[in-house]
């Protein structure tokens, strides 16, 4: 398969071609594992509704992936791909092989004391997030959320494994391992729940997916070694030393913050959901899934597929490329989430009707449900763009610009929210979501100096590279 042919030093996939079919395998990948994760979700709804344990799960669930977001996976993806993708683009693959060693041993005592203290700290902490939560759903919660949050070392040692293959041309295990993930979390779940009883089954979810997270990791591996991966130790005080460490650390910093806006908003709502009604949170996330599925094939795909090769054009400083790069990125987005937003605005009840409503899944869940998609489908072609957008910046090394609007509008959201998650419930905490999607698109529209260069030649969006 052309998205696993064995990569030489400097190796580009060069060409539309090359890109189009690596965004092809990652698409169609993509969108199964989105569609197995729609599967997931209608098995755990059919167990669950939207109950209060449930939505116990879905908190407990958040926190971890918020940590993750922010501290590992997609944090250190982003930071250390452009750092990566320059030492082989300079011959130098034995160092970019020493700096991924380097960093698994950062990742691994970072991530593990974070896990330790985070399982000591849990019976503090979460009951102070979950609003009018009744006490015994305030243990639930603790207890899943420490079941849980190991996941977030194994998707930290993920998010570097896949940033090294996709470095160099390699999508396809990155983008078959979520599709295995969600299968094994389906048949743990089937399997497991008959031994739990009551609201005690949530963990049969919990154990599943941290299950589901340790087999995504382990299929990365084989595809490392082949590549010519092989692991030096170095200590942590060594491995922080490293210059190159350093300058990955240091591009983690705004990144962070940048990436960690959507799950900022997921946990706003969360939190101020669980003060509205012990549904509202499962009732956003069950949205969010639905939302999230031509979000993962198609924008997703794009910008995960691209960076790379930004990065790359981006250490050649081949400012044209990458303006063209990006800009033909952002009109395919916009060629597809444009009619998929339509679709789900015109269409979210019978949506999440079909999707969702079986068993335990009412039809009242099925209005609330509906009406947190009805408000996220407005956010979805903003979202998709900035996300392309976004990771160009990364790629020059220059993540201070996303970030400081990330900032701008995660308190925008939360202003918006809690303005509005008292008179309308559910659709004023996605209001404040859509909000803050929108804002970046808005903001790098309406800059007027000269650190952004040129529209699109039709219009559709702005392209946004910095000047050198």
């Amino acid at each position: 398969m052309a998205a696993e042919t064995p990569a030489t030093p400097g190796r580009v996939a060069r060409g539309g071609s090359g890109i189009a079919r690596n965004t092809a395998i990652f698409s169609l990948l993509t969108g199964l594992s989105r569609i197995a994760g729609l599967v997931r979700e209608v098995v755990a709804s059919s167990y669950f509704g939207t109950s209060g344990a449930f939505s116990a799960f879905t908190i407990a669930f958040q926190i971890p992936n918020l940590v993750r977001s922010l501290f590992a996976d997609a944090a250190i993806s982003a930071a250390f791909v452009p750092v990566f993708t320059e030492l082989l683009e300079k011959g130098e693959r034995r160092d970019a092989y020493r700096l991924a060693s380097a960093f698994v041993v950062i990742i691994t005592a970072a991530l593990t004391t974070v896990t330790v203290l985070f399982t000591l700290v849990a019976p503090v902490v979460m009951p102070a997030l979950t609003g009018d939560f009744s006490p015994a759903l305030d243990d639930l919660t603790v207890g899943l959320s420490r079941v849980l949050f190991p996941i977030v070392l194994l998707l930290g040692l993920n998010g570097l494994f896949v940033g090294i293959l996709n470095a160099q041309d390699h999508f396809t295990i990155p983008a078959l391992a979520p599709l295995v993930w969600n299968f094994v979390i389906i048949g743990l779940l089937v399997a497991l729940k008959p031994h739990y009883h009551g609201s005690a089954e949530l963990y049969a979810y919990a154990i599943a997916v941290l299950a589901g997270t340790v087999v995504q990791l382990v299929m990365c591996m084989p595809v490392l070694f082949r590549l010519g991966f092989r692991f030096e130790f170095r200590g942590v005080r060594q491995s922080v030393a490293d210059r190159r460490v350093r300058q990955v650390l240091t591009l983690m910093v705004p990144i962070t913050l940048s990436l960690g806006i959507i799950n900022f908003d997921l946990v706003i709502n969360s939190l101020l959901g669980s003060t509205v009604s012990d549904a509202t949170p499962r009732a956003i996330d069950a949205a969010f899934r639905l939302y999230m599925l031509p979000q993962g094939m198609f924008s997703v795909a794009v910008a995960t597929v691209l960076f790379p090769a930004l990065s790359r054009l981006a250490t050649r400083k081949d400012v044209d490329g990458l303006r063209a790069l990006t800009s033909t990125g952002v009109r395919q987005i916009a060629l597809l989430l444009i009619p998929a937003a339509i679709c789900t605005l015109v269409l979210a009840e019978p949506i999440t009707r079909l999707v969702y409503q079986r068993g335990a899944f009412s039809s009242e869940s099925t209005a609330l449900v509906s009406e947190a998609l009805f408000w996220f489908s407005f956010s979805l072609p903003f979202a998709g763009a900035n996300l392309l957008l976004t990771r160009t910046f990364f790629s020059l090394q220059k993540p201070w610009i996303p970030t400081k609007l990330a900032g701008a509008n995660l308190l925008a959201n939360a202003i918006i929210s809690l303005a509005l998650y008292k008179p309308f419930g559910v659709a004023g905490l996605v209001i404040g979501t859509a909000v803050a999607s929108a804002g970046p698109q808005i903001n790098l529209r309406s800059s007027g100096n000269n650190r952004f260069l040129g529209n699109t030649s039709d219009g559709a969006a702005m392209t946004v590279i910095v000047q050198k």
